[in-house]
């Protein structure tokens, strides 16, 4: 009994990283929405460059 005790216990610990965020959740959103500012500053640097031609 104490053996299979031990043992759910060591299983239940090796799985260290399920439910783990790096970091918080509002951290994602704030990352994405400068990646995609960053993207939509190039478009908009970009847009009449194939006018000038």
């Amino acid at each position: 009994m104490l053996n299979a005790l031990v043992a759910a216990q060591t299983a239940e610990e090796s799985h260290g990283w399920e439910g783990h965020l790096p970091m918080a959740p509002i951290a994602f959103a704030i990352v994405a929405a400068c990646l995609l500012l960053a993207m939509l500053l190039v478009t908009w640097a970009f847009r009449s460059v194939g006018n000038r031609h």
